[in-house]
C-alpha cells in the first residue's frame, strides 16, 4: 500500500469513527489523555467480556472503588465480590495487586511502565499508553486481527504479521482514536460471520471484499476439545448459611465456595468414593443427593453432583462472600429443593 493510500485509509476510518464510534463511559475526556484509572479498569474488564455485558460490571466496579486508592486499600475479598459473575478472576486479583503499586508510584508514564504492572500484557499496555498518554503504540487483538486479515486477504495471520500491519497503519497523530476505531470496526461492522461490507469505510482498499469471500479471512482456528470435569460438592447448612472453603489456583483462586472433591467418572465407584473422602476431610456425614449443576468455564464443562451433609465446620453467611457462578447455581439448586419440600 502506497503512502497516499495509507493516508486516505486513515482519513476514512477516523472520519467514520468520529461519526459512529461507540459512546462508552470510559471514553470520556480529551483524546489521548483519558482518565487512566477508568481506561485501565475497562481494558482489563473487556479482555474476556463483551462490551454489552461489561457495561454493568464496569459501573458496579467503579461504584465500589471510585479511585485507584480505594481499590488498593480494599480487602481482596471485596474486590472479588465486586467482580463476581464476570469470570476470569485472575483479572481482579491482578487489578488489586497493580492498584497497590500505582497507589505508591503513580500511574505509568510510558508503555513500559504499563507493561510492568501485574496482569498487563502487550495489548493492554499498547491500548493504555495510546489512550492515556497519546503514545504511538498499535494494539493487536481479535478484532484487529480480523480487520487486517480481511483488508489484506490473509488467511493465516500470525501475531507478528498482525502487529507489523497494525504498526504500519497506525495514525501517529491520533493513536488512541485509531486503535479504538479499528476495534470498533471489528466489533460492529467487520464482524466474524456477517460483515457489513457496504457500510465499511475501508471497503475501497479491502482485498477480502474484492474476493467476494470476506469471511474466509482469517481462516477459522481449530477449536480446542472441551474437557469435562466432574466433582462432588456438599452443602452443610442452608443456602444462606453454609460451610465455605476458599478456592486455590488460577481459575477461581481467592473465591469462596462449597467444599468439593473431583473424581474420574471412568473409574467404577469413583463418585461415591469422592463423597466419602470429602466428608472425611471436613469431617461431615453425607446426606441425600440434591441434584446436578453444570457450568461452562473456558474450555471446560464442569459438572457437580451436589449433596447435603451434616456436621463439619460451622456454617457462615454466604451473602457477603465472593462466589463463582457454579456455586451460585449449586445454592440455587439447594434452595429450590428446600422450597419444594414446603409446597
Amino acid at each position: 500500500m502506497s503512502a497516499d493510500q495509507t493516508a486516505d485509509l486513515r482519513t476514512a476510518l477516523l472520519a467514520w469513527f468520529d461519526r459512529q464510534g461507540r459512546d462508552l463511559p470510559w471514553r470520556q475526556g480529551p483524546e489521548g489523555r483519558r482518565d487512566p484509572y477508568r481506561a485501565w479498569v475497562a481494558e482489563v474488564l473487556l479482555q474476556q467480556t463483551q462490551v454489552a455485558r461489561g457495561l454493568g460490571y464496569y459501573h458496579n466496579f467503579l461504584t465500589a472503588f471510585p479511585s485507584v486508592q480505594d481499590l488498593a486499600a480494599a480487602p481482596l475479598d471485596d474486590v472479588l465480590k465486586a467482580w463476581e459473575g464476570c469470570g476470569y478472576y485472575a483479572r481482579a486479583r491482578n487489578l488489586h495487586r497493580a492498584a497497590q503499586v500505582i497507589a505508591q508510584q503513580g500511574f505509568p508514564e510510558a508503555y513500559g511502565g504499563w507493561l510492568a504492572l501485574p496482569g498487563v500484557g502487550p495489548y493492554t499496555a499498547a491500548a493504555l499508553s495510546s489512550l492515556t498518554l497519546n503514545e504511538a503504540c498499535a494494539v493487536n487483538d481479535g478484532n484487529v486481527r480480523r480487520v487486517l486479515a480481511r483488508l489484506h486477504a490473509e488467511p493465516q495471520p500470525t501475531p507478528r504479521w498482525v502487529q507489523a500491519q497494525a504498526d504500519a497503519l497506525l495514525d501517529p497523530a491520533r493513536p488512541g482514536a485509531w486503535n479504538e476505531a479499528v476495534m470498533d470496526l471489528g466489533a460492529t461492522i467487520c464482524t466474524p460471520k456477517s460483515p457489513q461490507c457496504g457500510a465499511c469505510p475501508l471497503s475501497p482498499w479491502c482485498a477480502g471484499r474484492a474476493s467476494a469471500q470476506p469471511t474466509a479471512y482469517p481462516a477459522p482456528k481449530a477449536r480446542p476439545v472441551v474437557q469435562e470435569v466432574r466433582a462432588v460438592a456438599v452443602l452443610i447448612g442452608t443456602p444462606q448459611q453454609a460451610v465455605l472453603e476458599q478456592r486455590a489456583g488460577g481459575l477461581l483462586g481467592g473465591l469462596w465456595g462449597l467444599p468439593t472433591q473431583p473424581y474420574d467418572p471412568a473409574r467404577p465407584g469413583a463418585q461415591a468414593q469422592a463423597l466419602r473422602d470429602l466428608c472425611a476431610r471436613l469431617p461431615a456425614t453425607p446426606g441425600p443427593l440434591l441434584g446436578e449443576v453444570t457450568h461452562a468455564m473456558t474450555h471446560r464443562r464442569v459438572i457437580w453432583q451436589v449433596y447435603a451433609a451434616t456436621g463439619g465446620p460451622h456454617p457462615t453467611d454466604v451473602r457477603g462472600a465472593p462466589l463463582s457462578r457454579l456455586d451460585h447455581k449449586a445454592l440455587s439448586l439447594a434452595q429450590a429443593r428446600a422450597d419444594s419440600l414446603f409446597t
